[in-house]
């Protein structure tokens, strides 16, 4: 028994010694070896690198207690307030995507968004700042509306809801700390029979 285990260790040695010297005495082998360090060595930089960014993340804000807005007010927070909170309006509703800032704050490509009603850039497809009057979107046709809809589910899917945007005149709704509440656990409900 002794022997065969002499012999299985003496075959994988030089197996391994047969590897190396395939590799070590032939120039093609001897690149692809060189390439295939380069490349780890690049993944494993980039990894690094994309480690540094993610520790770069802003600190969570608070929640928001829930109010309405006008759209002079929403605009207060576009990402360049002091505390750097973005807000968005899809379809009547005020969403709280700070989370998401890196697309809907300063200098990201959803910018024109941040502070805003997005509801018609969003169901046109076209990321501009939107009108500067509240907008009821009536001139949509019906697979624009469709689409506004579809955008506002995946709002309320991936962030906040914090109010509803006003129309001109209207008077905001008072929202007691129990209001909050329950509106939260009914949506964590709606949410929960979705899936």
């Amino acid at each position: 028994m002794a022997t065969e285990q002499n012999t299985s260790r003496e075959e994988d040695s030089g197996f391994l010694i047969n590897i190396f010297y395939e590799i070590f005495t032939s120039p093609l082998n001897l690149c692809l070896v060189g390439i295939i360090s380069l490349l780890v060595y690049k993944i494993l930089k980039s990894r690094q690198s994309l480690t540094a960014v993610n520790e770069h993340v802003e600190p969570e804000l608070p929640k928001m207690k829930k109010r309405d807005f006008t759209l002079e007010e929403l605009k207060e927070y576009d990402g360049t307030g002091p505390e750097g909170r973005v807000l968005v309006a899809v379809n009547g509703k005020v969403f709280d995507v700070t989370k998401g800032k890196r697309f809907y704050g300063p200098g990201g490509p959803y910018a024109a968004f941040g502070g805003r009603d997005a509801s018609r850039g969003l169901a046109t497809f076209s990321v501009t700042g939107g009108k500067e009057e509240y907008d009821d979107l009536s001139d949509l046709n019906t697979v624009e509306m469709e689409s506004v809809r579809e955008w506002e589910m995946q709002f309320t899917e991936r962030y906040e809801y914090v109010g509803k945007l006003l129309k001109p005149g209207q008077k905001p709704t008072s929202y007691s700390d129990d209001e909050e509440e329950e509106a939260s656990q009914q949506e964590t409900s709606e949410k929960s029979k979705d899936e």
